[in-house]
């Protein structure tokens, strides 16, 4: 297992060089640049300032200075705020983090519970029910739900704040959640649905029934565990999906995180900025799919054969 994780940490260096030279160009590809604006620059200026963020040499020179700092982990300066594109990232992730991991945590416990109550009771109230709402939540995207949660519980009954982010602060934090948690949690009911059905035919379920089990305790100590590895392979995606796609819910709830940082350096074109969080998407989505590969051998000991 050492030497498999060995291998995918190294297949993670060409894919960084991949992700930064399609970001890279397709950056510079764009018509216009980071200095177009309604007040033109002096010649004077845009000089200074193309030779202050490193645009002002030819493109392969400009590609192969960005490509030398990205080995010396210099991600570059943001030209909107003239700051360490590095130092945005840290000061805006663990915002996003924080809502990331509350809405993957919403999903998990949501979904899991709801397909399970699904399976158990199939053909059932509860698996009507179940199904209802996991494609209720599924045909709900974020950019709909947001809005409908905001003018019902924020406007309409008063119950929570829209605006802004506050850890531990429930009128801040239910609604960004729900929002951005409850289609993953749908897309998880569904898979833990079919899973736990097909476990629950197992002929060892079966056998530990004729054993007098009862049926919570067939279903905890036998169903689940297995019923989870399917799971797992849209667990890694899912949380890496969270913490870096929330930029519709982030900016529907004005929330400075790093969704909200990338919609407005894309707005800007901010090159570096752009490139920055791209790349850093991207590393974190790799490293995700590792650690879920990793648990597999966790949660099914004839994987690690």
């Amino acid at each position: 297992m050492l030497a498999y994780a060995i291998r995918r940490v190294l297949l993670i260096i060409p894919l960084i060089w991949a992700v930064a030279t399609i970001t890279f160009f397709l950056m510079h590809g764009i018509e216009g640049g980071p200095f177009d604006s309604d007040k033109p620059l002096s010649e004077t200026a845009r000089a200074r300032l193309n030779e202050r963020y490193d645009l002002d040499g030819s493109l392969p020179s400009q590609y192969g200075n960005y490509l030398w700092n990205l080995a010396h982990g210099d991600l570059g300066i943001s030209v909107s705020n003239d700051r360490d594109i590095t130092d945005i990232i840290r000061e805006r992730l663990p915002i996003s983090a924080q809502l990331g991991i509350c809405a993957f945590l919403f999903a998990c416990t949501f979904g899991l519970t709801l397909g399970a109550v699904a399976a158990i009771n199939q053909n059932g109230v509860g698996d009507y029910i179940g199904v209802f709402l996991a494609t209720a939540g599924a045909a709900l995207p974020s950019f709909v739900l947001a809005p409908l949660l905001v003018i019902t519980f924020a406007l309409k009954l008063n119950w929570f704040d829209v605006l802004g982010w506050e850890l531990w602060n429930y009128h801040k934090m239910v609604l960004p959640t729900i929002s951005l948690g409850l289609l993953p949690a749908a897309f998880i009911a569904r898979i833990s649905r079919a899973s736990m059905l097909d476990i629950l035919r197992q002929d060892y379920i079966r056998t530990a029934r004729s054993k007098g089990l009862t049926e919570v305790g067939v279903v905890v100590r036998h169903a689940v565990k297995n019923a989870l590895i399917p799971v797992l392979t849209v667990l890694g995606p899912i949380f890496a999906g969270l913490v870096t796609g929330s930029f519709i819910v982030e900016r529907a709830f004005a929330i400075p995180g790093l969704g909200t940082t990338f919609v407005n350096s894309v707005l800007i074109r901010d090159y570096g900025l752009i490139m920055g969080v791209t790349l850093f998407f991207a590393i974190l989505i790799a490293v995700m799919n590792l650690i879920v590969d990793l648990l597999y051998a966790v949660a099914d000991p004839r994987i690690r054969l």
